[in-house]
């Protein structure tokens, strides 16, 4: 006959009980301008291969961190999973450039729209707009288009503006009438446009050169 043992204590294991929330992990995400500014949806590989949708809200901001709770490591013992963290890096864009929530562009303009004024199309993250350049604007004349920015962070919030800063660009090869009118017009019309700059520059330009 076979030998019968005698069931002995029950032994609970060292782990028994025990719960460790997962770790919590971290990623990069690069999206383009218009991502960020007007909001989009990625997707990211986790470590345990696993694709996780990303809502990038509108206005998002470089450097930005969200949280996707519950996408980290797996807990243990039935403990909570950690979370993902995801920094946003926005990659630069030819056109429009952000300080916080506002947005610069910069718009070249003739030199008859610079002098007697007009309207141009300038782009916007929302379309392009039609804006009136004032009369003897210069290079530099900033013009603002208000709530054209980022989106507000919250909805309480305001949202930024798009700041215009016009770039007045001369004809490559200025044709004779251009000259001949120039020649006739400046004597008669003198303006000192250096003793304008502040004294700083001055004195900067006039010590270059010299040891």
């Amino acid at each position: 006959s076979q030998a019968k043992t005698k069931p002995g204590p029950n032994k609970r294991s060292k782990t028994a009980g025990i719960k460790i929330k997962g770790a919590d992990v971290e990623y990069t995400l690069k999206v383009d301008f218009m991502e960020a500014a007007k909001g989009a949806v990625r997707h990211i590989s986790m470590a345990t291969g696993k694709r996780v949708k990303v809502t990038i809200p509108p206005g998002t901001e470089e450097g930005s961190i969200l949280r996707l709770k519950g996408q980290g490591m797996s807990g243990f013992g039935g403990a909570a999973d950690g979370d993902a963290y995801v920094e946003i890096f926005v990659a630069p864009d030819p056109v429009f450039r952000c300080e916080k929530n506002d947005i610069h562009v910069d718009i070249p303009v003739t030199l008859s729209e610079a002098v007697l004024g007009g309207k141009i199309d300038v782009p916007t993250i929302g379309g392009t707009v039609s804006v009136t350049i004032p009369k003897g604007s210069n290079t530099d004349t900033q013009l603002r288009l208000k709530g054209k920015g980022l989106p507000a962070e919250t909805p309480a919030g305001k949202p930024g503006d798009e700041l215009v800063h016009l770039r007045v660009v001369l004809p490559k090869k200025p044709d004779k009438s251009l000259i001949r009118f120039l020649q006739k017009w400046s004597p008669d019309n003198p303006y000192r446009v250096r003793e304008q700059a502040p004294a700083k520059t001055r004195k900067k330009a006039s010590n270059k050169g010299k040891k």
